[in-house]
C-alpha cells in the first residue's frame, strides 16, 4: 500500500511537469504569457486534485496486486513462491 505522503509527492512532481508544459502550450496558442499562465494554473489545480483523488482510490483496490510474502510463480500451475 502507498502512503498519503508518497501520493502527495508524486502528484506534486507530476503537477509541476504538467504546469510547465501547459504554460508553454497556452502561450503558443494565445501568444500571451499571462493568459497562457492562467490557463496552466487552472489546468494544474484541476489536474492535481483529480490525480490525488485517483491515486488514493487506487490504493484501496487490490486487483492486480500480489502480497510481498507470496506471489504466483510462472510455469508452476499456480504454485506460490515466498519472496
Amino acid at each position: 500500500m502507498e502512503t498519503g505522503k508518497r501520493s502527495l509527492v508524486k502528484a506534486l512532481i507530476w503537477n509541476a511537469i504538467g504546469l510547465a508544459s501547459m504554460a508553454l502550450v497556452g502561450f503558443l496558442a494565445t501568444g500571451s504569457a499571462s493568459l497562457g499562465g492562467a490557463m496552466a494554473l487552472i489546468n494544474s489545480a484541476l489536474g492535481f486534485g483529480s490525480y490525488l483523488i485517483y491515486e488514493r482510490v487506487w490504493t484501496r483496490i487490490n486487483w492486480g496486486r500480489y502480497s510481498a510474502v507470496a506471489r504466483p510463480v510462472a510455469g508452476l500451475g499456480g504454485a506460490r513462491a515466498n519472496v
